[in-house]
């Protein structure tokens, strides 16, 4: 077998990254280890920034994604009972943010990239990436019970934080850097209609919440929460009385409550892998950075790779040049650092940090108060919330 690039992993990175290349004229093959079944019910984020929308419209994914999606044009965060709201239009110069489940992003995509050339090889097992330092690397697979190669000239590693890509590079090579956080979101699908049309973020003494939905019909909520949380010690009826308590609101605001679906705890770290290029071997997604759910930034991230990425292989592909794959790495790291800075930020300013004295609680609420009490506080948050322009900074 032999393509352009060999795509690893047939996440929103490695999708996006084959239909973007497929426009160009470019081929690529993706190996994912899952079945699509499994990949298509991975339950994820579904705030999508302004230039994620954008680039998934140029790319001829938006379809549904216009149909569907929800637009929000803005936030309310809660605290000591008072919703305050963040109006992203007024504060962007119109910008708004879209809610759309990733895995329906992931099966827009799988539909294109079978709809042209069918080169997703699901199942795809004991993948290892062979001589990428080489200007002939390869990849080595099993599939339906044989082993196979597959030649490219590049290789993108789009495998998630476990894959094994990041894997595959030596580890004298690698410059890490990680927080763990001292708490875990307890996350739930209810179907129950959202109580209001966009989402709300609580600080309280209890512990941070979240309100948001996938759907018209469908609420997702979190609770922080300790990250080695036993489900069990969380009957429905203890997750519904602990939302209203941490969501309550003076306006009235209450949660619709639902039969719930799906209950899952999802650990808290910020992660970013600065080495992002290893020979012909390209970093994507998560397979370089993980940022806490708090910014909503994963899925948003990984299109931002793909943008330099895709653009670095057509400038390659086209005339031979070189400059935008080499520079890669740094320019993709200006936009990463940046979501991380603000997906930290978010997160310390709501969360209840179990090592903080009265000191830090107070500060906490001053930030929250500045943040949502002025003009400059509130751009501060409306304009990394929207998105920062695809390869920032200097960009338009």
């Amino acid at each position: 077998m032999k393509t352009q690039v060999g795509i690893i992993g047939a996440g929103p990175a490695g999708l996006m990254l084959a239909q973007t290349l497929r426009l160009q004229g470019i081929d690529s093959v993706i190996l994912e280890m899952r079945s699509e079944e499994y990949v298509l019910s991975r339950i994820r984020a579904g705030v999508l920034e302004h230039p994620t929308v954008e680039f998934l419209h140029e790319m001829g994914a938006g379809d549904r994604l216009a149909r569907e999606g929800m637009p929000h044009e803005g936030i309310d965060l809660l605290f000591r009972g008072e919703k305050r709201r963040i109006d992203f239009p007024s504060l962007t110069n119109g910008k708004k943010v879209t809610v759309y489940g990733q895995q329906e992003v992931v099966k827009d995509l799988i539909e294109l990239k079978k709809a042209f050339d069918g080169q997703i090889l699901f199942e795809a097992t004991d993948v290892r990436i062979v001589d990428p330092e080489s200007d002939s690397p390869s990849l080595s697979f099993t599939y339906q019970g044989e082993q196979k190669t597959l030649a490219c000239e590049f290789v993108a590693g789009c495998d998630g934080f476990h894959g094994v890509a990041r894997a595959s590079i030596p580890e004298s090579g690698l410059k890490l850097f990680e927080r763990v956080y001292p708490f875990a979101w307890l996350g739930i699908l209810a179907e129950a209609a959202p109580a209001q049309d966009e989402l709300i973020y609580s600080r309280h003494e209890n512990g941070f919440a979240l309100f948001s939905m996938r759907s018209q019909e469908v609420t997702r909520l979190y609770l922080q929460c300790d990250p080695k949380e036993d489900l069990e010690h969380w009957p429905d009826s203890r997750v519904w009385d602990e939302l209203h308590r941490r969501l309550e609101a003076k306006d009235g605001f209450r949660v619709n409550e639902g039969a719930i679906m799906r209950k899952d705890v999802t650990p808290m770290r910020s992660f970013v892998c600065e080495t992002m290029r290893h020979g012909r071997l390209f970093l994507a997604g998560d397979a370089a950075h993980i940022v806490p759910p708090t910014g909503a930034k994963g899925l948003n991230l990984a299109a931002g790779d793909v943008k330099l990425l895709s653009d670095a292989f057509v400038a390659y592909f086209r005339s031979g040049e070189t400059g935008p794959l080499d520079g890669y790495e740094a320019h993709a790291l200006k936009r990463i650092w940046a979501a991380q800075r603000f997906s930290w930020f978010m997160t310390r300013l709501l969360h209840k940090d179990p090592g903080a004295n009265a000191f830090d609680q107070e500060v906490q609420f001053a930030d929250l108060d500045y943040y949502t009490g002025t003009e400059a506080g509130r751009r501060t948050i409306a304009e990394n919330y929207v998105g920062l322009p695809f390869g920032w900074p200097g960009a338009a």
